[in-house]
């Protein structure tokens, strides 16, 4: 059974790669998942905003943990992503997942519903006390509206079953007074990929980040940097991806990654709907910047 002591480092929050008709492309996908091994990720995350779970049928869903569990071999912890709301359906959800062999969940904060913050928290103790596998919480304000209080996660951080956690609330105070406050025995994971080195010199164990899936060694360096007391040179490195950052975000994520894929082996730019593709510009600058990461920082 996984627990925080595997939560620690470099995970990829890997996109879905799609075929023109929307089933997954099993061949890039597995692909993805070797370059995540020989470029030193130490774990992946299908499954969640980048991996497109809003657009995806459930049998998609699970298809791609089978993929990544049978493809991995157990050697490296794989995060699913639940991302649907409701309980009854998360916990479903959660049973498919554990059943395709994933290692932890990673569940959002309720959304829509627009839940008090005794709502949230009633949610993923019942959510924990019912999970076939360890949880992560996955809180993400810019995305559903809601954030969790720090207090609230402090209570979470000590269930037996709830192991650590996505952050990504851009507020640094907020993310501060979280990290002063949970157990020892939990995992708070940066997913901020603009605020990545900050977030691990406050406290973060590492990092769910969506351009790690195409930088991985990169932000293995980054991590190992602040580890070991070098936030200026941390800082260094992730000024020389400030410019990849913003492309990749231009557009909403994954279909800007997707897009430069084919320069690591893996020919699948297409999204799912409601996304598109993006725009001719971004595809060009962004494969530019790519191009030179590639060569430089990756290379090294």
């Amino acid at each position: 059974m996984m627990d925080s002591t595997r939560l620690q480092g470099i995970f990829a929050a890997i996109p879905t790669p799609v075929h023109t008709d929307g089933t997954i492309h099993e061949a890039g996908t597995r692909a993805l998942l070797d370059f995540q091994r020989a470029q030193g990720a130490d774990g992946v995350v299908p499954l969640g905003g980048t991996g497109e779970y809003g657009s995806m049928s459930q049998a998609s869903r699970v298809r791609m943990i089978e993929l990544c569990t049978e493809h991995l071999g157990g050697k490296m912890p794989v995060i699913a992503g639940v991302l649907t709301p409701g309980l009854p359906d998360a916990l479903a959800a959660a049973k498919d997942y554990a059943q395709a062999g994933a290692d932890a969940l990673m569940v959002i904060t309720p959304y829509y519903t627009n839940p008090t913050q005794d709502g949230i928290r009633d949610y993923f103790l019942r959510f924990a006390d019912q999970s076939p596998l360890p949880v992560l919480l996955y809180e993400i304000p810019y995305r559903t509206r809601i954030a969790i209080n720090p207090s609230v996660i402090h209570e979470l951080s000590r269930h037996e079953r709830i192991i650590g956690m996505k952050a990504c609330n851009t507020d640094i105070w907020h993310f501060l007074k979280t990290v002063a406050g949970v157990a020892d025995d939990f995992s708070v994971l940066s997913g901020e990929d603009t605020h990545f080195p900050l977030h691990v010199a406050a406290g973060a164990k590492g990092g769910i980040l969506a351009t790690a899936s195409l930088l991985p060694k990169t932000w293995r360096r980054l991590f190992d940097q602040v580890r070991a007391g070098d936030l200026n040179g941390a800082l260094v490195t992730h000024r020389q991806l400030i410019p990849f950052i913003d492309l990749v975000f231009s557009e909403t994520n994954p279909g800007p990654m997707k897009s430069v894929m084919d320069l690591i082996g893996i020919d699948a730019p297409e999204v799912l709907a409601p996304l598109v593709k993006p725009a001719g510009q971004v595809r060009e600058g962004l494969r530019a910047e790519y191009s030179r990461l590639l060569e430089t920082l990756e290379s090294v």
